[in-house]
């Protein structure tokens, strides 16, 4: 299977669309932060200095997925029809889960959207909380599904 995003000679292009069929099309994707129990108590109490972390996080979520192709070079803009950010503390880890759902009808997929939304989520609750835990990780970034399209679905088999 060949990468798409490169042409014969091997340079960068973006993607030629034009002639696939508009589907409606969803993609999910997951990742978590993971922190200290005194910073997971901070949060998930509404300690936190600049406020509350989960609502911000999942404003820039919904953000992120709507700048997708701002920052990724070869993205194409796309009509977005939904965005849903899901954080969910999950004392275990201890940390924040998070999960995004993007939509849209249109002639290519929004896993890249889902991706950022995840992304910006995860670094806002970074910043939000770096004052009291800088060795908060992020990780574990994924697509969970992927559905519509020519290729059909996909679905994680974990995570």
């Amino acid at each position: 299977m060949a990468l798409t995003h490169f042409d014969g000679k091997g340079d960068a292009h973006m993607v030629d669309v034009s002639d696939k069929d508009v589907t409606s099309r969803v993609a999910v994707a997951a990742g978590w932060v993971k922190m200290a129990p005194e910073t997971y108590d901070i949060i998930t109490e509404g300690r936190a200095k600049k406020g509350d972390v989960l609502s911000v996080a999942r404003l820039a979520g919904i953000m992120g997925a709507k700048r997708t192709a701002d920052l990724i070079p070869l993205c194409h803009p796309l009509p977005i029809t939904k965005v849903a950010v899901e954080l969910t503390p999950d004392p275990d880890l201890p940390g924040i889960r998070i999960e995004a759902t993007v939509k849209t009808t249109g002639q290519t997929g929004v896993e890249m959207e889902a991706l950022t939304a995840v992304s910006t989520a995860a670094l806002t609750v970074y910043d939000m909380a770096k004052a009291v835990d800088r060795a908060m990780e992020i990780g574990g970034i994924h697509v969970r599904l992927k559905d519509g399209g020519k290729s059909g679905r996909y679905e994680a088999t974990a995570g």
